[in-house]
């Protein structure tokens, strides 16, 4: 069989409800590397954070982190990342918020905060990965790969349009969850960097294999010649998705399940 582009999502995904990865998801993917297919784990997560995962699988799988702001190869070396200029970086520290939204940036090696939110520590507990807090006046705005602003939506439809209005063709604007809202440099997102992978290896798009579900997962799905949408997917992906298919839901390991019926692992 010709060698297939495997790329996931993590969170609501290849994630399990525990926000960690199933047995049967790390023997599937181990299997398929060993068969001769390219992996790759694609998320909005910091890419120091995703290698945990990767370790977990045993497996050289590809990183594509902060929505595709870092690509490294299967040896943690980096060879693609895009920063945010640092006077839009700036404008987004300023924008107005809630003080009940926390602001975030995801630096080359560092998530930093600007205040303590552990609440947030517990979609990390399986890798150990934590944020270390700065004060807005205190945050350096070189090496930015992604703002993301935490709170409730209604809070974050504000801070959305303002970005919008002070630099909407500089940046990517998305949300990983509907608390979530991800901003990084235009053209900026987990399509173009599935893309360039594809080109790296050799492998075209109607031979990847994508899995998602929320709308930073949209550019990769639309891209990929196979799209996998969860179960339990933001509902605006089936919509502009229409022949993606729907399979199970992240909490009963469906990627998992799909790829060993759709490679024959269980004949």
């Amino acid at each position: 069989m010709l060698p297939h582009l495997i790329v996931s999502d993590l969170d609501g995904t290849l994630l399990g409800a525990n926000h960690d990865l199933a047995e049967l998801t790390v023997e599937t993917l181990r299997r398929l590397a060993t068969d001769g297919h390219s992996i790759a784990l694609a998320s909005g997560r910091h890419h120091r954070d995703m290698i945990g995962f990767r370790d977990r699988l045993g497996v050289g799988a590809h990183i594509i982190s902060s929505n595709g702001a870092w690509t490294l190869d299967p040896n943690d070396r980096c060879v693609r990342s895009a920063h945010l200029a640092p006077e839009l970086v700036e404008a987004l520290i300023q924008l107005p918020r809630h003080p009940d939204v926390r602001l975030n940036m995801y630096r080359d090696e560092a998530w930093v905060i600007d205040d303590h939110a552990p609440g947030l520590l517990s979609l990390h507990e399986a890798t150990g990965f934590g944020y270390r807090v700065e004060g807005p006046g205190e945050m350096d705005v070189q090496g930015v790969g992604k703002v993301l602003y935490i709170g409730d939506p209604s809070l974050l439809a504000d801070i959305e349009a303002g970005a919008r209005e002070a630099a909407g063709e500089a940046l990517h604007i998305t949300y990983s969850m509907s608390h979530s809202l991800e901003i990084m440099a235009a053209g900026v997102n987990k399509g173009t960097a599935v893309s360039a992978l594809l080109d790296d290896l050799g492998i075209p798009a109607t031979r990847c294999l994508a899995f998602g579900d929320n709308l930073n997962d949209l550019e990769m799905l639309a891209l990929a010649g196979e799209a996998q949408v969860m179960a339990n997917a933001h509902p605006r992906l089936a919509e502009d998705l229409p022949e993606a298919r729907v399979i199970g839901h992240h909490a009963e390991a469906a990627v998992a399940q799909h790829l060993r019926q759709r490679f024959g692992l269980d004949g």
